[in-house]
This record gives C-alpha cells, sequence and structure tokens, in this order.
C-alpha cells in the first residue's frame, strides 16, 4: 500500500503531498523534511530505493523535482518505480512537456490525475491511454 506520495524540488518546497494514511499536520511536515533530506542527499550511483522507519520510500528525480512515494516494507519497488515513471508521462502529455509552474498553477488538475491513477493507496490504473481519455472527458465537462 501507498503511505504517501511527494513532489518536492531541489530546495525542499513541497509542490505536491498526498497521504493515504491519517497524520498529524506537524508530523506531516516532519515527514517531508526527513523524506527530502534522505533523497537531495543521496548519491546518484546508488539505487532510487530507500528504507524510512518501517517503511520504502521510493523515488526519482525528473528534471529539478523529486517524486517520491513510501510504500510497505514488501511490495515491489520496481513497480513503483515504474508508477511514477507513468505518472510523469501522464503529465508531460496532459500539460505538454510539464515543468514546476504547471504543478503550482494547475495543483487541482494534477490532484485529479493522481487521483485517476492512485485510489486509497493502491494502484487503480495502469493504462496512460486510458487515464489521458478520462482527463480528456473530465476536460469536456469543464
Amino acid at each position: 500500500m501507498i503511505r504517501f506520495i511527494l513532489l518536492q524540488n531541489r530546495q525542499g518546497k513541497t509542490r505536491l503531498a498526498k497521504y493515504y494514511v491519517p497524520l498529524e499536520d506537524s508530523e506531516k511536515h516532519k515527514v517531508e523534511y526527513e523524506v527530502h533530506r534522505l533523497v537531495v542527499n543521496r548519491d546518484p550511483k546508488f539505487t532510487n530505493f530507500v528504507e524510512f522507519r518501517t517503511h520504502k520510500v521510493i523515488y526519482r528525480r525528473y528534471a529539478g523535482l523529486f517524486f517520491s512515494i513510501c510504500v510497505d516494507i514488501t511490495d515491489n519497488e520496481l513497480a513503483y518505480l515504474e508508477c511514477i515513471h507513468l505518472f510523469v508521462e501522464i503529465l508531460d502529455h496532459f500539460f505538454s512537456n510539464v515543468c514546476e509552474l504547471d504543478l503550482v498553477f494547475n495543483f487541482h488538475k494534477v490532484y485529479l490525475i493522481l487521483d485517476e491513477f492512485i485510489l486509497a493507496g493502491e494502484l487503480q490504473e495502469t493504462s496512460k491511454r486510458a487515464i489521458i481519455e478520462r482527463m480528456g472527458e473530465l476536460e469536456k465537462l469543464e
């Protein structure tokens, strides 16, 4: 199960945070800080998986953003690494070459894409085409 998803820039500013387990606000800020410190200071030669408390953080850096997913210790790391890549591909297709400003000014659309992709901490849809078609349908309604 996915515990949380974080999108953070190199300076540690959180651009997207979605939690699938209940946490207090102070604990959320602490987790965001710890994950950022853990991911940014890690040597690029190492794997993109790191143990975090009693869970695992799978992360990937795209341009200036770090996409981090915290999952159970027994979950498949490569599946979630592929999940991050698919999420970035969908964002890239939807925003036509996505950048950090797209995430800031269109955060509601990013959360909508994430909700189409992941439901209650589990992967719901893995088809890029299906998600993009669904987003197209929702765009027509607006």
